[in-house]
């Protein structure tokens, strides 16, 4: 953990989204937890929560948020209908086949009032290449049109945005 490395992403999000004191926040994604900790350091009141797949992780999370963060792949949130008043997902949704990647976009979009969602995507052959030998993991290599596509047919009712390598 490198305190405050995620601090200036998480003021642009509070502010961007209005967050308040007690706002409910997901990550899912959310590894270790180093997101949350530094939104908690921002603002103590906020209801920090993380869903991961890697059982290290989640073993090996900050102290501060490790009892927020839950076992899932998001195919099937525990949460009910707009719990949260913000849901993120930085750099994972690629990571899922295209079955799996629907329906998290689909749950992700049940449990929150507001998302957002960053993924990785390409614009020209060079990028493809670069994404396809820098995202070991990933199985979704999509184009911003594709992606677009994928969260207009899903419903997808939040922002996202793309990188590009």
């Amino acid at each position: 953990y490198i305190p405050g490395r995620w601090t200036s992403v998480a003021q642009k999000l509070i502010k961007h989204y209005k967050l308040k004191s007690g706002s409910k926040i997901l990550d899912v994604g959310c590894g270790k937890g180093f997101f949350l900790k530094d939104l908690l350091n921002y603002e103590r009141s906020f209801k920090v929560y993380g869903v991961d797949i890697s059982k290290y992780a989640i073993k090996n999370a900050h102290p501060d948020v490790k009892k927020n963060i839950y076992y899932s792949n998001c195919k099937k949130l525990k949460w009910r209908t707009n719990y949260f008043d913000l849901v993120i997902s930085l750099g994972v949704l690629h990571n899922l086949d295209l079955l799996n990647l629907e329906k998290s976009i689909r749950e992700i979009n049940r449990v929150s009032k507001k998302s957002y969602v960053m993924v990785e995507s390409f614009k020209t052959d060079k990028e493809l290449f670069n994404l396809q030998c820098w995202a070991l993991t990933c199985q979704s290599f999509f184009s911003t049109e594709e992606w677009k596509y994928i969260f207009k047919n899903n419903f997808y009712k939040g922002d996202y945005e793309f990188i590009f390598f």
